[in-house]
């Protein structure tokens, strides 16, 4: 007997960049990169797409991508501030015009902070100048509790900190698939400029709660393109923050910690988010 599809589907497109540390002590040079994620869920004639890209060309790459599925974008949701996940927006905007963007209003609060000009020249465009879009526009705040996809429910879930504060995910529960964003990283050394000893422990109850959601998917906001997007990245991660934890408080220096962390983990990519967080961890 054979069983009627899904009425939703679910795509990823994964993008290439440079990482945001270059400076890293030497041995991995073949890793220095990371990727982000956009996940496009679809209906018969609807599709709601979850975080953009950082560039105007992986950008432009994610609005053909989607042109090519032949759905009608109504929602763009993004799952925290960073601008790595949401400085696409204008570009998606003035190619779909009938869709809109959101983000809880937490996130929306936070995304005003990284746009910032200060900021955004300091840390964004120096780093990638000439690249980002223009001009950066904020989504509007979402004052429902879930986003209707022809009568599927998306359901925001507040996870407090991840790799940032006020962090969420996307559950779809009819597919039983968790859009992560950074709560959850595959294959990727975890960013933990905003994180310290205190918030680690909280980053690690989020991921408890996507446990709770059960999830049969689960998209990280950064994941290495080839890697599938099994549920038990939610404990590779969890694994890598009681790791840190541990070798943080039997090492001394940002070297020793580093290294310490790269035996376990030689294989994964973006070793500047590593080298970065061990500094940090030693400040």
């Amino acid at each position: 007997m054979r069983l009627p599809e899904p009425d939703l589907h679910w795509d990823v497109l994964v993008k290439q960049r440079p990482g945001l540390t270059p400076d890293v002590p030497p041995g991995k040079e073949s890793l220095m990169w990371v990727a982000n994620s956009s996940t496009l869920i679809s209906g018969k004639r609807d599709a709601v797409l979850v975080d953009t890209f950082l560039t105007v060309d992986q950008t432009n790459a994610l609005a053909n991508w989607i042109a090519a599925s032949g759905k009608n974008l109504t929602t763009i949701y993004i799952t925290h501030a960073h601008g790595d996940h949401s400085f696409g927006l204008k570009i998606l905007l003035d190619r779909f015009p009938h869709g809109k963007a959101v983000a809880t209003a937490e996130v929306v609060k936070a995304m005003a902070r990284q746009v910032a000009p200060e900021y955004l020249e300091s840390f964004w465009k120096s780093r990638f100048p000439g690249q980002i879009p223009e001009p950066i526009v904020l989504p509007e705040e979402l004052n429902a509790s879930e986003i209707d996809l022809e009568g599927h429910a998306l359901i925001p879930v507040r996870l407090g900190h991840t790799d940032t504060d006020d962090s969420t995910c996307l559950h779809v529960p009819s597919i039983g698939l968790v859009v992560a964003g950074d709560a959850v990283y595959n294959g990727i050394h975890l960013f933990q400029g905003e994180t310290n000893r205190q918030n680690r422990p909280l980053w690690i109850a989020a991921l408890d709660a996507i446990d709770a959601l059960k999830p049969r998917a689960v998209v990280a906001g950064h994941k290495v393109p080839a890697n599938d997007d099994s549920p038990r990245t939610v404990e590779e991660t969890r694994t890598y923050l009681r790791d840190f934890i541990r070798l943080d408080e039997q090492t001394t220096s940002a070297r020793e910690l580093y290294d310490e962390m790269l035996a376990l983990y030689p294989d994964r990519v973006n070793p500047g988010s590593l080298w970065g967080a061990a500094v940090a961890a030693k400040a």
